[in-house]
C-alpha cells in the first residue's frame, strides 16, 4: 500500500518505521523540508518528499503535525492522492501545552471533526492515544496475552483497522467521528495500555467534558 505522512515527530517517525517494515510504501513530509528526514529515509526505506508531494498516489495519508498547524497545510495537499484516499488524524488539542486556545473545540466540537472541516474531507482518528515509543514495543503477534488495543473512529475504517492490526495491535470501533472525543486527551482510553475489552469499558465511562488540564 502506499502511504503518505504528513508530520515527521514521534508518532509520525514511529509510524513510518512500522508501516515500512510491514512491507508498505512510505512517503513522509515534515516542515523543514526532506533534506532534514535523509537519516529517517536512510533507516527505514521510506522517501523524504515536501508536504505538497507527501501525498501523491496515497491510498492512506496520516496527518500528524500539532492541531494548531492543521489549517496552514496547503489547499491542494491532497491532489494527487489516490481515488477514495483515506486520512487518518493522529492529532491531540494542547491548548496549555501547545496549541493555544481553539474556540470550536472548547465549545465542544470533537478535536478530529474540527480537522476534517479545515482538512475539507472526512478522517479515521487512530493513533492519537498510545505513547509513540509504544508503537514500537508494544506490538505482539494476533492471540498475544498482551496485546493491546487501539481506538478506531470514523465512518471509513477497514483500511485503518487493518493497519493497526498488522502492526501488532487489536483495532476497536470506536464509532463515527462525532463520538471520537471519546479518545481525546483527559479519557480513560488516552494513554493507557488495554486490552479490546479495556479499551471498549474505557471508551463507554467516557465524559464529553474537558477536564481543567485539557482547556485553554
Amino acid at each position: 500500500m502506499k502511504i503518505g505522512i504528513i508530520g515527521a515527530g514521534n508518532i509520525g517517525g514511529n509510524l513510518t518505521r512500522r508501516f515500512t517494515a510491514a512491507g508498505h510504501e512510505v512517503r513522509v513530509a515534515n516542515s523543514r523540508g526532506p533534506e532534514t528526514l535523509a537519516d529517517l529515509a536512510a533507516e527505514t526505506g521510506a522517501t523524504a518528499v515536501s508536504v505538497a508531494e507527501a501525498a501523491q498516489g496515497a491510498e492512506v495519508v496520516v496527518v500528524t503535525i500539532p492541531q494548531k498547524n492543521v489549517p496552514g497545510l496547503p489547499k491542494d495537499v491532497f491532489a494527487g492522492a489516490a481515488e477514495g484516499v483515506v486520512v487518518i488524524d493522529t492529532g491531540n488539542y494542547y491548548p496549555q501545552q501547545r496549541d493555544g486556545k481553539i474556540a470550536a473545540i472548547e465549545e465542544g466540537q470533537p478535536e478530529s471533526a474540527w480537522v476534517a472541516e479545515h482538512l475539507g474531507r472526512p478522517v479515521v482518528k487512530a493513533f492519537n492515544g498510545i505513547y509513540a515509543a509504544n508503537l514500537l514495543t508494544h506490538g505482539r503477534p494476533e492471540g498475544a496475552a498482551d496485546r493491546i488495543a487501539l481506538p478506531v473512529a470514523g465512518d471509513i475504517t477497514d483500511v485503518v483497522r487493518r493497519l493497526v492490526e498488522q502492526i501488532g495491535f487489536t483495532a476497536v470501533d470506536a464509532g463515527p467521528i462525532a463520538e471520537s472525543w471519546r479518545q481525546q486527551p483527559g479519557t480513560p482510553v488516552y494513554g493507557a495500555d488495554l486490552d479490546a475489552d479495556g479499551v471498549r469499558a474505557a471508551l463507554a465511562s467516557a465524559s464529553p467534558d474537558r477536564t481543567a488540564e485539557w482547556k485553554a
